[in-house]
């Protein structure tokens, strides 16, 4: 897998296709929202950030070696960090907390740094304590979920959880005791994932999956990213305002004409995959591989954009002045 370094501004509408026939947690109904989002400059710029986000891109994707697929494991978004991550807030518990958590459609598991027991630090960032919310259950059931940088393990709970407008009264989520270092940077507590549920490590409904899949609750059966990009900004922030995330319902405002929607291949629900029927650099055709379909995922967990060595090659190669990068950074463009 060959990545390029410079994330690309995106604005993705991602169609909610509810499955038949799932137990899912009990949604109270509400109206459609927005939440803002924020975005976080990455700790580290040089080449231990680069290979830490390239190990993470190809562990979620299957395509190191002797390693497989992640199968376990509105607010207005903050932009962190120059386009390196971006997380909205969500309310959990009895009373309701608030925690901000990075929004994934890479991965579909929930969880939130322990306030209890956490063998890391946390450097000033807000966790959650389980033991102060009347409606929380311990499901006693061992979580983990391994990521290219990190990793994060804890145990399984249910508790509310509220999100731009909407609740879930009995969420199943993680409430993490060990976290690699570099996956959290306050203030984010956590990680909310938007994936479908064949791909959870936990084996739980993901909270979209959980409305989606209750008759009425959604106004449409929809989400929405807008996001900002600050990465060519030398005056960037660590945070900035990071866009609009939108559940149920779009922004008309944000975009002009109509959407297309466009179905997910059948059987392979798990990540927002689109197939691939060519690509074009100013007009100029790149060659996918041949022989069997090919998909590309709308992820918003990652900074990165990957494909297959001889693809990315090929796209380089209509860039004037662009080229490889080697040793720790291989894989890597510049130009």
């Amino acid at each position: 897998m060959h990545l390029l370094p410079h994330p690309l501004a995106l604005s993705c509408l991602l169609l909610l296709l509810a499955p038949e026939g799932l137990a899912v947690p009990q949604p109270a109904p509400s109206i459609p929202r927005s939440i803002p989002l924020l975005r976080r400059r990455p700790a580290h710029n040089g080449t231990e950030w680069l290979k830490s986000q390239k190990d993470l891109l190809e562990m979620k994707y299957g395509t190191r070696s002797g390693q497989q697929k992640r199968a376990s494991g509105f607010n207005l978004l903050t932009n962190q960090g120059a386009d390196s991550s971006f997380y909205g807030s969500i309310a959990v518990g009895t009373p309701a907390i608030s925690f901000d958590v990075i929004l994934d459609t890479g991965s579909s598991d929930l969880w939130l740094a322990a306030s209890d027991g956490l063998s890391t630090s946390t450097d000033g960032i807000p966790t959650f304590d389980s033991n102060t919310s009347s409606t929380f259950t311990d499901l006693n059931t061992a979580f983990s979920i391994s990521y290219g940088s990190g990793a994060a393990r804890g145990t399984l709970g249910q508790d509310v959880v509220q999100m731009a407008g909407f609740e879930v009264r009995s969420q199943t989520f993680a409430v993490v005791t060990q976290i690699s270092s570099n996956l959290l940077t306050s203030p984010v507590s956590g990680l909310m994932g938007l994936g479908f549920s064949t791909i959870a490590s936990s084996g739980a409904t993901p909270f979209w999956e959980a409305l989606a899949n209750s008759d009425g609750t959604l106004d449409e059966p929809l989400m929405a990213f807008q996001l900002t990009r600050f990465v060519d900004d030398a005056s960037a922030q660590q945070l900035e305002p990071g866009g609009t995330f939108n559940l149920g319902s779009t922004n008309s405002s944000l975009f002009t004409g109509s959407i297309d929607y466009q179905s997910i291949p059948s059987g392979q629900e798990g990540y927002w995959i689109q197939e691939l029927t060519g690509l074009a650099v100013n007009g100029n055709s790149v060659s996918l591989t041949s022989g069997s379909a090919s998909y590309a995922a709308i992820d918003t967990g990652t900074t990165l954009v990957g494909g297959p060595t001889s693809a990315i090659s090929a796209l380089y190669a209509q860039i004037p002045g662009s080229q490889a990068l080697t040793g720790e950074n291989a894989g890597y463009y510049t130009y």
